[in-house]
């Protein structure tokens, strides 16, 4: 029995977003499009070293989701689960590149539903374009001065070519 206190037309995707790349954006405009309201949620992750403080991984987010209406970037700590219940959402969005994805976003999302029955989550599809692209890849090729032009939205590139070069 769905939870009446959580609204089913309210979706939260979560992730550290270190930098967020055009596959997020991606799935970002994709989610706004199928709910009502979408928020980012931008979380510390432990077993993870950002590049950027949360702060300015919000702002960076804020700058390139500015477009969709229905769009709000918040930042969070603990646990998504948690954080989407607290947000009165009854749907958790998350990306899927690979089998390996699949794999682990599987196992979470069992486990979030084991937390909290009544969020459900809901998996998009990389498109082909954007399923080899990861943030910690992308922070090793700005370091080393590739292209990033294929994978970066613009406002992200400069800030993440600068903060990997001074190396941190």
């Amino acid at each position: 029995m769905p939870d009446r206190r959580l609204n089913p037309r309210l979706a939260v995707y979560t992730g550290t977003f270190d930098p967020v790349h055009l596959g997020h954006l991606d799935i970002i405009q994709r989610g706004s499009q199928l709910f009502d309201r979408l928020i980012v949620g931008v979380g510390i992750n432990p077993d993870k070293t950002t590049l950027f403080s949360i702060e300015e991984r919000v702002q960076l987010l804020e700058a390139v989701t500015q477009e969709f209406g229905n769009v709000e970037v918040k930042p969070f700590t603990g646990l998504a689960v948690q954080f989407v219940r607290g947000l009165g959402a009854a749907v958790m969005l998350r990306g899927l590149r690979t089998l390996s994805d699949m794999e682990y976003e599987f196992t979470m999302s069992l486990m979030n539903l084991n937390l909290d029955p009544g969020i459900e989550t809901v998996f998009l599809m990389a498109k082909e374009e954007f399923s080899h692209v990861s943030s910690s890849l992308l922070r090793q090729i700005a370091a080393l001065g590739g292209d990033l032009t294929k994978f970066l939205p613009d406002p992200v590139k400069g800030p993440l070519i600068a903060r990997a070069r001074q190396g941190r």
